[in-house]
């Protein structure tokens, strides 16, 4: 009975050993996964915080550059080269994204004299390898009344251009300063516009706007 007893003693005290040492390695994973958990939100906390100095970089950046590009602007307007500076060699890029199409040419400050006398200057022409033409007029402020005067340029084109007509004409629009009322109507006409912003000269029109064919 004694050594039975003992026996008992002994397994109790192994099972309250087995249950501590348990105790103890649980202790030891529990407060390693504590650690590792509060170590992982410590990186995503520094994570996040230069997620968001690397937008405020991103964005006052931007920022400079658009103030940089709106100076150029104003000092070649200044000068008179704003289509030769800012407008055309941003014109590929643009006729690109609007057609689709690589451009196969691109002429600026292109005249035109027609027997009869009448002459027209059009700030650039870009023709696209797919047989479509981007059509520019450049002021420094756009106004409505440059926006109705430009839609009879388009409307001229072909006379002055006879090569050109069986291309499908896109009119854009260039200008240092758009009004949002002067965006609407020339976006009503169908006329892409352009002013001057991260890319120089980038895209003003809205999203989900169709330029007219003439």
């Amino acid at each position: 009975m004694i050594d039975l007893e003992e026996r008992v003693d002994r397994l109790e005290e192994m099972v309250h050993e087995f249950v501590l040492n348990v105790g103890i390695e649980f202790n030891k994973v529990y407060n390693s996964q504590m650690r590792t958990e509060a170590e992982l939100r410590a990186f995503k906390d520094e994570m996040k915080e230069f997620k968001d100095e690397m937008k405020a970089f991103k964005d006052e950046m931007r920022q400079a550059n658009r103030e940089m590009n709106r100076r150029w602007g104003e000092l070649a307007n200044k000068m008179g080269t704003l289509v030769e500076d800012l407008v055309a060699p941003s014109l590929p890029r643009v006729v690109q994204k609007i057609l689709s199409q690589e451009v196969a040419d691109l002429s600026v400050r292109r005249k035109r004299r027609l027997p009869d006398g009448r002459t027209w200057e059009f700030d650039g022409i870009v023709v696209t390898a797919g047989g479509q033409v981007g059509l520019n007029s450049t002021k420094s402020t756009l106004r409505s009344a440059d926006v109705d005067h430009f839609t009879k340029e388009v409307v001229a084109f072909r006379e002055f251009f006879p090569e050109y007509v069986d291309y499908p004409v896109v009119g854009i629009l260039s200008s240092l300063a758009v009004e949002e009322s002067v965006l609407n109507y020339a976006e009503r006409c169908g006329l892409v516009v352009l002013g001057v912003g991260d890319q120089v000269m980038e895209i003003k029109n809205r999203p989900g706007f169709s330029p007219k064919f003439w």
